[in-house]
């Protein structure tokens, strides 16, 4: 459930999901296979596969620092890819969990619009301290497809916010 209005109203202006597989071979999607990354922008793209992944996995981010907005709460804007591990319903869940041994949970986002045949999800994200995350925080941060009372983890990452 998104916890506030401004963010719900921030994700309308920022869209659904976009599909970002088109210039993705089959084996760089397969290395990220069930992995988020987490960049500044559009994942870059080399001149092969091996100059491919590891420009991905170079401009993977493990630490983002937020800005204050108006009304003086933190603010994390971030583009997400995530390589899904199976097939996904056309709305999904980024949930966000401390990544300790407790994983409380602390906020997520409904993602619709989801394209169900695609591979790659990609779009961006904008999240506050108003939503439950804190600075100097790790979160373990969940791509979820829910069945009835049945979670499944599509793809998964891990992101300190500053």
């Amino acid at each position: 459930m998104i916890r506030s209005l401004p963010l719900l109203l921030l994700l309308a202006l920022l869209g659904a999901p976009t599909l970002a597989h088109a210039e993705l071979s089959k084996k760089v999607i397969a290395a990220f296979k069930g992995q988020i990354v987490i960049s500044d922008g559009d994942l870059p793209d080399a001149a092969d596969e091996q100059q491919t992944i590891a420009a991905i996995k170079k401009a993977k981010l493990q630490t983002i620092t937020g800005e204050k907005n108006a009304e003086e709460v933190t603010t994390w804007s971030f583009r997400y890819t995530a390589f899904l591990s199976k097939a996904a319903p056309t709305s999904l869940k980024m949930a966000f969990y401390t990544n300790d041994k407790k994983k409380k949970y602390v906020a997520d986002q409904r993602l619709d619009g989801v394209d169900p045949k695609s591979p790659v999800l990609a779009g961006e994200v904008l999240i506050t301290e108003d939503d439950g995350l804190s600075k100097g925080q790790s979160y373990l941060i969940k791509l979820v497809a829910s069945a009835g009372n049945k979670e499944t983890v599509l793809a998964q990452t891990t992101l300190t916010v500053q």
